[in-house]
C-alpha cells in the first residue's frame, strides 16, 4: 500500500474523492526498476497500472523486417525496437491493464533507473462495479492516455516513412 497522499500529488489522480483515493492506494506498491527492466512485452497480460515517480520508461514497438507479412513480433535477434513515447515522472503507463482484453499494446522498458507505483488493475476494476463514477473517471483519463500515445505513433510511422 502507499499513502493516498502520495497519490493526490500527481495531477493523474486529481479530483478524485479521498475515498478513492485510499482504495486506489490500498491497490498500490512502490517498486524500483533498475535501467532496462522490461515491465511487459506486446500480447503480454497485465496485471497493474503504473504511475512513474522517478525516472522514465519507454514505449517501444517491435518491427518485422521490411517485406515481412508476419503480425506476430519477430524471434529475438532479428528484431528492430522503435521508441514510440518515454513515460516520465508523474505519467502512467500500461493503461491496458484497465481494458479488456487487458493485454500490453506494446513492449515497455525503464530507460533509466526509475520508481514507479504498480496500481493492481483487478483491484480496480472490482472497484468500478461498486463505483461506476470512479470507473468512469478512471477510464476517461486512460483514453486520454491512449489517444496521446496513438498520436505518438502516428508521429512515429511518419518518421519512419521518411526515412
Amino acid at each position: 500500500m502507499v499513502s493516498p497522499e502520495l497519490l493526490r500529488r500527481y495531477p493523474f489522480f486529481a479530483g478524485f474523492t479521498p475515498d478513492q483515493l485510499t482504495a486506489l492506494a490500498m491497490a498500490a506498491d512502490e517498486m524500483e526498476a533498475p535501467r532496462g527492466h522490461r515491465f511487459c512485452n506486446e500480447g503480454d497480460e497485465l496485471h497493474s497500472l503504473y504511475l512513474v515517480l522517478e525516472g522514465s520508461v519507454e514505449i517501444t514497438l517491435t518491427l518485422p523486417e521490411k517485406g515481412s507479412r508476419s503480425v506476430l513480433p519477430p524471434p529475438a535477434g532479428q528484431a528492430r525496437e522503435i521508441t514510440l513515447s518515454v513515460v516520465r515522472p508523474s505519467e502512467v503507463f500500461a493503461w491496458s491493464a484497465l481494458v479488456p482484453p487487458y493485454q500490453a499494446t506494446s513492449n515497455v522498458v525503464a530507460a533509466e533507473d526509475s520508481r514507479v507505483v504498480a496500481i493492481d488493475a483487478a483491484a480496480l476494476r472490482q472497484r468500478f462495479e461498486s463505483d461506476p463514477a470512479f470507473g468512469f473517471q478512471l477510464l476517461l483519463r486512460v483514453a486520454q492516455i491512449a489517444r496521446d500515445r496513438i498520436q505518438d505513433l502516428h508521429l512515429e510511422a511518419l518518421a519512419s516513412a521518411a526515412q
